[in-house]
């Protein structure tokens, strides 16, 4: 007959020994708004060379064969661009 095991003491916690909540601890915090995640730490670094948002009007043809090649096909169309009007590659500028 099998009985239940004893569980081992769980190791208690004093809540005086928690952590000092200095400025660090909160610059590393994850943000809420109630259930709605804000911000966590600080991100992505800032590109040198920020890319400017536009509309541009393409063909759907254009737009459906860039899509099947898989993720990146807008910087995909980037580098197409770049090379039809023969500028250097990106992050190769020349001075």
């Amino acid at each position: 007959m099998s009985g239940k095991k004893a569980s081992g003491e769980a190791a208690w916690v004093d809540p005086d020994d928690a952590p000092e909540l200095t400025a660090a601890f909160f610059d590393r915090a994850e943000v809420f708004h109630g259930d709605t995640f804000i911000r966590r730490g600080r991100g992505r670094p800032k590109s040198a060379a920020v890319k400017e948002q536009i509309s541009v009007r393409l063909d759907p043809d254009v737009i459906a064969n860039l899509r099947e090649q898989g993720p990146g096909w807008q910087s995909r169309l980037n580098d197409l661009l770049r090379a039809a009007l023969g500028l250097p590659k990106a992050g190769k500028r020349a001075a």
